[in-house]
Parts: C-alpha cells; structure tokens; sequence
C-alpha cells in the first residue's frame, strides 16, 4: 500500500496542473480532498488515540492521577484530527500532513502522561494546550508561548499578552496546531502570551467569546500571572475582538490594542435600510462604537494602515471617544493595506509594553469610572456594577469619582439599581442623594446595593440586599437578560421530545430546528451539542443548565410543564388551535413559538424553546458582523411545508419533512426589563 506521503505528492502535482483551470461548481474552501486510502488510513491512526482519550476522560476524576488540564492537553490533538474528518476539512495537500503531525504529538503526550513524564508543562516557546469546557463540555485548544525561566513554583508573576486571530476561513484546530506547535518567538519573550483559538472564526462573540475567559482562567489556573498587567491586542477580525472584549470588559487589561476590525453593523456592511426593531435593538449588544466612553478606563492604542478600509475602526472609534473628551491613540501605517508595517508596529508595540509595565490600576486605586452599557451581560467596571436598567438595549451610563473627602459622587442616566464594593467609599452622593456606603447593610456584605424607586435612590439595608441578590421578582440581570443566543455562551442542554405530538407538522419543524442547530453548532462552534430527552432530565442538570426545549407542548413533557409555570408569568399560552401571546393570536396549524425566559424549573438559568443559535450558515459564511441575534427574546414563526419533504415520526406514520429555512417571522419582540411585553 502507498505511504500516505506518496499518495499526499501524486495528488499534489495533478494539482499543480489542473490549477490553471478550476471547476465552475469547486467551492474554493474544499480545494483539496485526500484520496480515499488516505482518509482510511488516517482513520486507523485515529482509533488507538481516540481509545486513550476514552480512558484518560472516563471513570470517577477523584481517582484519576493525571489532572484534568493535562488529559485536555492530549485530548485536543484527538479533537483536532476528529472534526478534520468528520468535516473533510483538507483544504490543501498540506493539511495531511499536518493531520499526521497532530496524530504523532497527540501519540507523543498520551505516552508521556501515562508516564508521569509530560514534558510539554514548562516548555520554552509555542505550545498548544487545551481544556474542557463548561459550555458543552467540549476540549477546546489555545497556544501557550512561555519565555525562559517560567516555574509555577516560584513567586515571579509574569505579564500576559492576549492576543486574537484574524478571521481564517482555512484555519480548524488541526491547521492552528501546525501554526503554533514548536514556534519560536522572533525576539527573547518577557511575557507570556496566550493566542486563543475563540472555537475559529466568530469575532469572539457567543461561545467564541466564553473561549477567550475560559483560555484565560486555563492559564491563570497553571501560572502565576500578573492581573494588573494583562494585554488585549489582535489584529483584522482579532481587532474586532479586541475593541469588543476591551471596551465592554475595561477593567481586565492594563491596555487593548485593536489592529483593524471593525465597530459598527450598518457602517461595516454599507446597510443602509434599518433592521427590524428587535434585531436592531441587540446591535447594541456587540457594536463597540457604542462603548467608546469605556475607553476612559483603560488605555487603548489602536492601529490601521493608511490604505486599508478597515482603519474606519480606528477612526470612528477614536471621533466617538473624542467627542466623550475621551483619549485613543491612533497608528496610521503610511501606505500601508492590511497589514502592519514594521516601524508601527514598533510603536504600537512599545506603547502597550509600557502600559503592561506600569499595570492597570488595582480596584481602590482606581478613583474614577466613565462606564456605559447597552446591555446586562456587559455590566461591570470594577468596583461599579450596573445591576438593573429602566430601558432595555438603551444606554445606561454612570459617571463616577471618589473625591477628596472620601466619598464617591455619581450620576446616572438609565440605571434603576448599583452595586458599589463597600470600602471604596465612605458615602455614596447618587444623582445628588447622599447614602452611606462603608456602613451600609450594618458592614456584614462586600458590596453594597443601591436601587432607585419613584422616591429616589436609597439605599438596601441586610435583609433587602439578601432579597434582591435572590431576584425573586425575576427582572433582567446579568447572564440573566437574553436575547435567545445569550443562553449559548454558558452550560446548556438540549431537550428532545419523545412523545406523541399535538401537531405533527410542527413537532416536526421542531426536531428540523434541533438538526439544524446540531449541525451548525458542530461545525461553526466546534462542539457536539448536548442532546437528552425529555424523559431523561434530572434536578441535577436543571439546576446548573440552561434547558433548550424542542417540540410543542405535548410531545415534549418538559416544555408542557414548563408553559404551564409561563402562562400567568408572561400570559402566553399554545393549544392544537391557538398560540396565544398577550391579546394577540396565530394558527397553531401553521405556526410556532421560540423564546427565552428566566427557567421557572430554576429562575437563575434560561429556557430557551425551539431554536438554536439564531443566526446560520448564510451569516457566519457572509462576515462576522452578522453574527447578532434574529428572533430577539421571543417570536412566532410561520411554518410552511413544502411539498415532497416527509419523513417517519416516531410511530412509524408518514409526516411531513419541514425545511427550516423557510420558515418566516411574523411576529418577534424583546422583552422589557421585568422579562414583560411592552415598555
């Protein structure tokens, strides 16, 4: 039998000779695939790595000797070389033999832990690292380059730079190995650095978002880092990351440095027509223009060259923030596409090392926070936190400062409740309402909570501030406040329906849903999505999962019992003729419902019913400034049934085969800042 080396070089050349002339129908990214030899050969290579994975991850961690970073770290390579078949991902000749390189370190490290002998753990240089995560319990990858002398033991703490990809359409987990395995820094490294995966090409938003702080928590679990002197830089879509991460979570970088990327929707993608209002509300969640009064938290230096159209970011962030009497300092490379010429990349290098050196403030050195937020999931700046808004996706800002007495004098634009760390302050000064802080709640909490009423702003004593931690009146908070893709970046699990339907083609447009979701989430999330049945959940997986129920109210017993709990909450109800929403109606025949909502199984987790990520191939494929939410927090879809598309229900009886595209919005909404209709 031929070498898979041979057989990667034949092909190879009858490439090189037919180049000239490609296929109309060949997608460009499937340029290449492996002969079929190859592809089972690999797959043999596989079984013996996938067999040691099995039995490193299985049985009880308490009697496992080998920690579980460790296993992640063998475990990845099996990952990488899994979805490179599965997704016939060879896009070159090349990508074959970076699929055997995976499969020997992956080989290589089992070998060394069975050992007790890893040898990777303090390896000078780039090495790749994974670890589990609590998404979809998925082992995930990131590079590691640590520089001379790192020993965990030892009381040095060293600076971390964060650093994001651009977009890569050709890059999977196999092709970022091959970047990053063994790589050298250029000049003697005085940092660490963590290069983060971000599960590929997402811009860092959703699970690719999660990927970035579980990465970092990986590294600050296995190194003594240095908080104050954290780096966010990235560059192109790293630099869409970059102002996203840095300008809604200010607090954690001693700088941010976006290279390109972009800031805005309608800008970016020259639309001109507006969204419908519940999709162009959510642009608030990620269009970073928005936030461009955070930059008063933390330095940003931010770069683009002179001929690039994405120095529009730069530009239109640095304008936003003047207008704020904000300060961002601006590199233009001097002709200059998209890419960095060497001399400002020096400057902007130079400024973010000095940055790093002197290190963010600490929390009670910090005396001043210019903070704003359109939405709940970004809702902290240091020892401020915005706990509840009057508006939703609307911008709520607070202006504070400690003076010279020793008190901190805020004012805030729609903002219904604080929290404040309690030692930051010996009196709050709200809107002009003077509160005690140090001594608030009688000293016995952290922080102390602040919440506005018609009479003004006061201050929650013990009992009350225990009360409102509990949230039993159920209002939008943090990781807490939708839309219907929020309940991705966390745990979750999907629910499939097992019994009979109450309308069959809906119950099946339902499963189409799920399918849909399984197969978009595998490949553009890279994860095997968490499916149960309804028959099978517990209390245990309730309780630290959000629940994603497909089916319709008597095919799925979850989602039966759980619009029973919603109907006085939220006053909608689903019958065999009727959906029914407030004092509005749709045909249940030819219609459905998807929505979030605070989980009334467990209110401190979402439901979510019939959809998945709400967003699909068409827009991951387009740009990642499409990747914002569609159906907002609630809507009814129409469901069309085109003909010829049947498959078996589960009693064995012909039923009609939906296809989800196809099926409209008719009618979708945000829910207001007490999870109600209306304003």
């Amino acid at each position: 039998m031929p070498t898979i080396a041979r057989l990667v070089a034949a092909v190879s050349c009858l490439l090189l000779l037919v180049a000239e002339r490609p296929s109309s129908a060949q997608q460009p990214d499937r340029a290449f695939q492996p002969p079929p030899e190859v592809i089972e050969q690999l797959t043999a290579q596989l079984q013996p790595l996938s067999a040691t994975v099995a039995s490193l991850t299985s049985g009880d961690p308490m009697q496992n000797r080998n920690s579980k970073a460790l296993v992640a770290d063998v475990a990845i390579f099996e990952k990488a070389v899994d979805w490179q078949l599965r997704h016939k991902e060879f896009y070159k000749a090349d990508y074959v033999r970076q699929t055997e390189k995976a499969l020997l370190l992956g080989s290589q490290r089992a070998a060394e832990l069975a050992a007790g002998n890893p040898s990777w753990v303090l390896q000078e240089g780039s090495t790749i690292r994974g670890y589990f995560s609590r998404v979809d319990q998925s082992v995930q990858p990131y590079a590691l380059t640590l520089p001379a002398g790192v020993d965990p033991l030892n009381s040095k703490r060293w600076p971390l730079h964060v650093v994001l990809h651009g977009r890569a359409n050709q890059m999977n987990e196999v092709n970022f190995i091959s970047q990053f395995e063994g790589r050298k820094p250029k000049t003697p490294a005085t940092w660490i650095q963590l290069d983060v995966y971000g599960r590929g090409s997402n811009a860092y938003r959703w699970a690719g978002e999660t990927d970035v702080f579980e990465a970092l928590a990986d590294v600050q679990s296995r190194f003594r880092i240095d908080e104050n002197r954290i780096t966010l830089h990235g560059f192109s879509m790293g630099g869409a990351g970059a102002w996203h991460l840095g300008m809604h979570y200010p607090h954690l970088w001693s700088s941010v440095g976006p290279g390109a990327g972009f800031v805005d929707f309608y800008k970016y993608q020259k639309q001109s027509t507006q969204l419908p209002s519940w999709q162009h509300q959510t642009l608030g969640i990620y269009d970073a223009v928005d936030y461009a009064l955070n930059a008063a938290n933390v330095p940003v230096c931010t770069y683009g060259g002179e001929l690039d159209p994405q120095l529009a970011a730069s530009t239109t962030m640095a304008e936003a923030a003047a207008a704020l009497d904000v300060d961002i300092k601006v590199i233009v490379g001097p002709g200059m596409g998209h890419k960095f010429d060497p001399e400002s990349q020096k400057q902007f290098m130079a400024f973010h090392e000095a940055k790093s050196a002197s290190g963010r403030p600490s929390l009670y050195d910090r005396k001043q926070i210019r903070f704003t937020t359109r939405t709940l999931r970004y809702n902290q700046c240091d020892w401020l936190t915005i706990e509840e808004v009057q508006t939703v996706y609307a911008p709520s800002t607070v202006e504070a400062f400690v003076n010279a007495d020793g008190d901190v004098e805020i004012t805030t634009n729609n903002v219904t409740a604080l929290r404040i760390t309690r030692d930051i302050a010996t009196d709050a000064i709200i809107d002009g309402t003077v509160l005690p802080c140090r001594t608030a709640a009688d000293g016995l909490l952290p922080d102390v909570y602040f919440q506005r009423s018609s009479d003004g702003w006061q201050g929650l004593d013990y009992d009350a501030s225990r009360a409102f931690a509990d949230n039993k009146e159920v209002n939008k908070r943090h990781g807490l406040q939708g839309p219907i893709d929020d309940a991705f970046m966390d745990a979750f699990v999907c629910v499939n329906a097992t019994g009979h339907p109450l309308i069959p083609a809906v119950n099946d447009w339902a499963g189409n849903q799920l399918e849909t979701f399984s197969r978009e989430f595998d490949f553009w999330m890279r994860g095997k999505l968490p499916i149960i049945n309804d028959v099978e959940l517990t209390d245990k997986i309730t309780a630290s999962n959000h629940l994603i129920l497909f089916g319709d109210p008597q095919s799925n017993s979850v989602l039966k019992l759980v619009l029973e709990k919603l109907q006085p909450m939220c006053e909608i109800s689903w019958d065999q003729q009727t959906i029914r929403i407030g004092d509005q109606s749709w045909d249940a025949k030819t219609h459905a419902l998807s929505m979030i909502y605070p989980n009334p199984l467990n209110p401190r987790r979402y439901v979510v019913i019939n959809s998945g990520h709400s967003m699909h191939d068409a827009d991951f494929k387009a740009s990642n400034a499409w990747l914002f939410p569609r159906l907002g927090d609630i809507a009814v879809r129409r469901i069309q049934v085109p003909a010829g598309h049947n498959q078996k229900n589960r009693d064995g009886a012909a039923s009609t085969r939906l296809d989800q595209s196809s099926a409209g919005i008719v009618w979708a909404a945000n829910f207001n800042a007490n999870w109600a209709l209306g304003k």
